[in-house]
């Protein structure tokens, strides 16, 4: 990923998506916006921010991205696995005007006047792009949707509504909890075992008796590779929220007095 800056806006986007020269998209970070605060500054969803604050953070971070904040689409995540497929008449939901998309953590669109918005703070954004038949996808991977294979289910909606190839798709899996952080118990390992039980190469044994490390991104990494996207078009960001909670909000590290960070993207005009 690369850390780009304009002025006080810091934001990562990834270069295999640059080289696509198809969208324009980014990961946010804590900075650059107007909130005041424990959302300082650049919080992405409203939570209980001043709307106005929020508003003018997107004007912002769409206007360094060069893409009309009026275009934004947003969903209540709620880590489950439904995926909705977006049209320029959801242009402005949730920012704008009220939303009837409730409860899909995965966005995806092929048209042009419309930018998907997802929100983070630990958990895995997955940015997909096809540009052989110009759709983009973002979906939001906590470890209930890794679970729940969300990163593939994208992809597999993606084949049924644009005839997207996994092989010809660029992926982004960008900052979140890293296995350096993400600490779980028993259940939580039992569930990845038992759903996935390749999973169990990246779960670790904790220092702390009954506890364990896991790796979402190399998780999500795989399950993207058996749906049959090709390794080389899939850039890790490396980058963990909690290690890096200056720069990130993080939940783990936070808990509810936060911001949230956003993944955006959008197909060029």
């Amino acid at each position: 990923m690369k850390l780009n800056e304009k002025g006080n806006l810091k934001y990562y986007t990834f270069e295999n998506i640059e080289k696509t020269n198809m969208v324009k998209h980014c990961f946010s970070t804590k900075f650059g916006g107007v909130s005041k605060g424990f959302y300082k500054s650049m919080n992405l969803a409203f939570r209980d921010d001043i709307k106005e604050n929020v508003i003018k953070n997107y004007e912002i971070i769409c206007n360094a991205i060069d893409v009309d904040y009026k275009s934004v689409v947003f969903s209540s995540q709620i880590h489950e696995d439904k995926i909705y497929k977006v049209t320029k008449e959801d242009a402005g939901k949730g920012l704008l005007k009220q939303s009837n998309i409730k409860g899909y953590d995965a966005l995806i669109t092929n048209e042009k006047d419309v930018t998907l918005v997802t929100f983070y703070a630990d958990c895995v954004s997955i940015f997909i792009v096809d540009p052989v038949n110009k759709a983009i996808g973002m979906a939001h991977s906590g470890w209930r949707g890794t679970v729940k294979e969300i990163g593939a289910k994208t992809i597999k909606e993606m084949n049924k509504q644009y005839n997207s190839n996994a092989k010809d798709l660029i992926i982004g899996i960008g900052p979140s909890i890293e296995k350096c952080c993400f600490q779980v118990g028993k259940d939580v390992v039992e569930t990845f075992k038992k759903d996935l039980p390749f999973s169990e190469k990246y779960i670790f044994n904790d220092t702390i008796k009954d506890k364990y490390k896991i790796d979402l991104q190399g998780i999500i990494k795989h399950t993207l590779i058996n749906s049959g996207v090709l390794e080389k078009n899939i850039e890790l960001s490396g980058l963990c929220t909690m290690c890096n909670n200056d720069t990130f909000f993080s939940h783990r590290f936070m808990g509810d007095e936060r911001g949230s960070l956003a993944g955006i993207i959008s197909i060029n005009n």
